[in-house]
């Protein structure tokens, strides 16, 4: 043997370090994988992440389910919209997963524009449902009549800010990170660091 470990041919590459140049933010229906392929991307290329409801409950010391029974919709959008300025401007640029509903206020869509990169990741409501474990963590998806109808309603919106689509049907979270690790990188937003 020579004295080699035998556990190391195992061993799985080092994640190469990478760098963002600017935000990239996740957009999609819930259950569409933003915040899992996010974590999967930031694990891969040693990026940071956050997810924005988290981040929410964290600054303003509730869940989102609470804000939206104080405070109704409006009030938790406008908080969503200061903390994605918030995000946007960070000087080290984050991977960022937006709530399902980001995309229903006009001043996000400028957000999106002035600071970052837009990742729309499809899903269908029906393979959303059959994504999602715990619907009562999610505040807007009561039924699957309204989640289709819902999803209807925000198609053309995230559209409109997305950068670029990428289908999740059928695909695991490691596919998905693989194919938008490609397009950052093909886009420039994702680069190697400098040694």
């Amino acid at each position: 043997m020579g004295g080699r470990n035998p556990g190391a041919a195992r061993r799985a590459p080092e994640p190469e370090s990478l760098t963002l140049v600017r935000p990239v933010f996740f957009v999609g229906f819930m259950g569409a994988g933003k915040t899992s392929v996010a974590r999967r991307l930031a694990r891969s290329c040693r990026v940071a992440s956050v997810d924005m409801d988290t981040y929410i409950e964290r600054r303003e010391g509730k869940r989102v389910k609470d804000i939206f029974a104080e405070s109704g919709e409006a009030g938790f959008r406008a908080i969503e919209t200061e903390v994605l300025r918030e995000l946007g401007a960070k000087p080290d640029p984050l991977l960022v997963s937006c709530g399902g509903g980001v995309v229903v206020t006009p001043e996000n869509h400028e957000v999106f524009r002035e600071s970052g990169f837009v990742v729309y990741l499809h899903v269908t409501a029906d393979e959303a449902a059959s994504r999602i474990s715990d619907v009562s963590t999610r505040p807007l998806f009561q039924n699957l009549e309204a989640a289709r109808a819902r999803a209807a309603e925000r198609l053309p919106l995230y559209e409109a800010v997305a950068d670029v689509t990428v289908d999740t049907a059928g695909k695991s979270v490691f596919a998905i990170a693989r194919e938008v690790q490609r397009i950052l990188e093909k886009e420039g937003i994702l680069c190697p660091q400098p040694k």
